[in-house]
């Protein structure tokens, strides 16, 4: 899996004890879009798609709780 070009998306890191499940998932699934039109919409991606935007996520939340 190739990694995109560096992003300038903001990735709102909350406080992970009062995020829903569905705020993360509707972050998620917007990231993972962003990275598809990243790639030109070039389909068969998806799965590498959500699984970096997860990835990203998890980041952040990580870097804020380690703060």
């Amino acid at each position: 899996m190739t990694r995109a070009p560096a992003m300038t998306t903001t990735i709102r890191a909350t406080n992970p004890a009062t995020e829903s499940t569905s705020d993360l998932q509707e972050q998620t699934r917007r990231r993972a879009y962003e990275l598809y039109e990243q790639r030109g919409r070039a389909e068969g991606h998806e799965i590498d798609d959500w699984l970096q935007a997860e990835s990203e996520l998890i980041q952040v939340t990580s870097n804020k709780i380690a703060a």
